[in-house]
C-alpha cells in the first residue's frame, strides 16, 4: 500500500464518522435548531473529506474542477438552507424557546411589529 492509498482510506473513514455523527445528532438532539446544526456542520466536512479522498485517488484536472464546483455549491447552499429552515421553524413555533441562549430573531420581530412605519 502506498501513502496515498492510506490517506484515502483515512479520509473516507473520517468522512464516514462525520456522517454518522450527523445522523446521530439529528436523531438525538431535542429541537429543530440543534438538529439543523448537527445536520449541516458534519455533513459539509464529511463531504469535503471524501472529495479530498477522490482527488487524491484520481488526481486529474477534470476531477479537481468537479470537486471544486461541488464543494463551492455545497458551501453556498447548505448554510443558507439551514438558515431559512431555522427561520421557518422559529416563525411556525417549532422551536423550544427555553433552549435559546439569545433570541435575536424574536427581538427583531417584536421591534418590527411595534414600528408603525414598517
Amino acid at each position: 500500500m502506498t501513502a496515498a492509498e492510506i490517506a484515502v482510506g483515512v479520509l473516507v473513514l473520517v468522512s464516514a464518522f462525520l456522517s454518522m455523527a450527523a445522523g446521530i445528532g439529528v436523531v438525538r438532539f431535542p429541537d429543530v435548531l440543534t438538529r439543523l446544526h448537527a445536520a449541516t456542520k458534519p455533513q459539509v466536512l464529511g463531504l469535503a473529506t471524501v472529495l479530498l479522498a477522490v482527488v487524491l485517488q484520481v488526481p486529474t484536472w477534470g476531477v479537481l474542477t468537479t470537486v471544486v464546483l461541488i464543494m463551492t455549491f455545497q458551501l453556498l447552499t447548505q448554510p443558507m438552507t439551514a438558515h431559512m429552515l431555522g427561520r421557518a421553524a422559529y416563525r411556525s413555533d417549532h422551536v423550544r424557546r427555553d433552549l435559546l441562549i439569545a433570541d435575536d430573531l424574536g427581538r427583531d420581530i417584536a421591534e418590527h411589529d411595534q414600528d408603525p412605519a414598517a
